[in-house]
């Protein structure tokens, strides 16, 4: 397995749409495996192809609740069904370095997919997994989690985000957390 070089915003490839995956072949599962491998790298909880420069249909989740790791990589993913009940989540992107914001989102979901054998498959998810699941998904749409955001809100993000990132190339530590100005 191989750990990825992720996609870092703002670029284009966050406004296009994926393509559906045609055979899930051994080219497919190796991207999964990657993508998963790159997930823990980052110690993120979910990741999309386009993250990874990848514009298929696949996402990989792993909540790791508990510090349990249990993947779950969804070819083709579809909702088939959503609630009306919503919820509120704080929301980040391992693409989107530094900025969060609280997004809602259905409460519930029913997803259908292939699984990195080809067969079909469905899930009923709600709470933390469903939003993450509509976080990952929007990515292959052509969208991201500032997309739920007004104009205003997610400009200021953005802003902030390119901020901090020029702060810290500045200083030469793109973790550092100090306040160069």
């Amino acid at each position: 397995m191989t750990t990825l070089s992720l996609v870092m915003a703002p670029n284009p490839i966050f406004k296009q749409t994926a393509s559906n995956v045609g055979d899930v072949d051994d080219s497919i599962r190796t991207l999964c495996a990657d993508m998963l491998e790159t997930l823990y790298a980052e110690r993120g909880i979910g990741i999309a192809a386009p993250m990874v420069g990848v514009l298929k249909r696949v996402i990989a989740i792993d909540l790791q609740e508990e510090g349990i790791r249990a993947p779950l990589v969804c070819i083709n993913p579809q909702i088939t069904n959503i609630s009306t009940d919503t919820q509120k989540h704080e929301e980040a992107s391992l693409c989107f370095p530094g900025i969060r914001a609280e997004i809602e989102r259905p409460g519930a979901l029913e997803l259908t997919y292939l699984d990195t054998s080809g067969k079909s498959q469905s899930l009923q998810a709600d709470g933390w997994l469903a939003t993450v699941i509509q976080h990952e998904m929007e990515y292959l749409d052509g969208r991201t989690f500032l997309d739920n955001l007004s104009k205003l809100k997610r400009d200021r993000l953005i802003k902030k985000m390119l901020k901090d990132i020029k702060h810290a190339q500045a200083c030469g530590d793109p973790h550092c957390g100090h306040d160069h100005h």
